[in-house]
């Protein structure tokens, strides 16, 4: 399965913050905030990835990522121009995606929870047909809602609704077989002239096609597209790593426990950091292997 990373857009909701650098390599805390997206896909297991994003900020996602080699893995560019819908993610990438199957993560969504490794694995697992995910929210109106059946089969997904249904939200993280290609091709733009990611899971549905898994209690969904997002993420990482002394989104140690790469390797990667609390954490886990790997 193959991964992308979404870090298109403009960023207006974060004006002027944003006015002249990209939102996705903002701080969250301690690491640029597309460490987050970055964490999920490489906790899936997924080593191939695209991030897509636009043309004056290309060459600095290059500068912090590289091409992947120090992590195991393997990182991918290529431009938005315009940004005409998160769907079309699927038609920039389409080459790049080819035969397989793949997972699509918003660059401004964290997920973090102790369920989250298994939950992705599972919609690895599920080859045919797409898996995507719902979130108990206090306010559905402002984001696209799952409508269930009375068997509690999801029927459709309604964008903003004025009356939801259901007070399940559908975040950024989705998991698609090849046919998405086919599928983003063929969906009519929305009246803001985007290919919808709606559209696209509703084809699912109509397909009888499509998965949803309802993420409870215990998990944590960060939308930090806004300030007011971005400071309750912070809080909430801070608060986690400081408590519990773990890491979230330390993609060193994930790379690490996924054995992209090995001991020696992430010596090398924590050393270059060491003047750092995060290089310190990164040297720490090779000290402690018996405690923890």
């Amino acid at each position: 399965m193959k991964g992308i990373v979404l870090s298109g857009g403009s960023g207006t909701r974060l004006y002027p913050i944003t006015k002249s650098f990209t939102k996705q390599l903002l701080p969250i805390y301690d690491k640029p905030m597309i460490y987050y997206p970055i964490s999920v896909l490489l906790l899936a297991g997924i080593s191939d990835i695209l991030i897509i994003t636009t043309p004056d900020d290309v060459h600095l996602y290059k500068k912090l990522l590289g091409d992947g080699s120090q992590l195991g893995v393997r990182f991918s560019y290529k431009v938005q121009e315009q940004p005409k819908g998160i769907a079309q993610a699927f038609l920039v990438g389409a080459d790049f995606i080819g035969d397989d199957n793949v997972c699509l993560v918003l660059g401004d969504n964290i997920f973090h929870g102790s369920s989250l490794v298994d939950r992705l694995k599972e919609a690895v697992d599920n080859k045919k047909g797409a898996t995507i995910f719902g979130y108990p929210v206090k306010n559905p109106r402002e984001f696209g809602v799952a409508e269930f059946d009375e068997n509690g089969k999801v029927i459709e997904i309604v964008e903003k609704p004025e009356n939801p249904k259901s007070n399940f939200a559908v975040p950024g993280l989705y998991f698609y077989d090849n046919k998405v290609i086919e599928i983003a091709s063929g969906i009519t733009p929305s009246y803001r002239g985007e290919l919808e990611i709606t559209s696209v899971n509703n084809e699912y549905i109509r397909r009888g096609e499509l998965n949803i898994v309802r993420f409870g209690r215990g998990m944590a969904w960060l939308d930090t597209g806004t300030p007011t997002g971005m400071l309750k993420a912070a809080e909430y990482v801070e608060t986690v790593q400081e408590r519990q002394g773990y890491y979230i989104a330390c993609l060193e140690e994930i790379a690490w426990r996924s054995g992209f790469i090995d001991t020696d390797q992430l010596i090398r990667l924590g050393s270059v950091l060491k003047k750092t609390d995060y290089g310190q954490y990164i040297l720490s886990l090779a000290n402690n292997i018996d405690g923890g790997k």
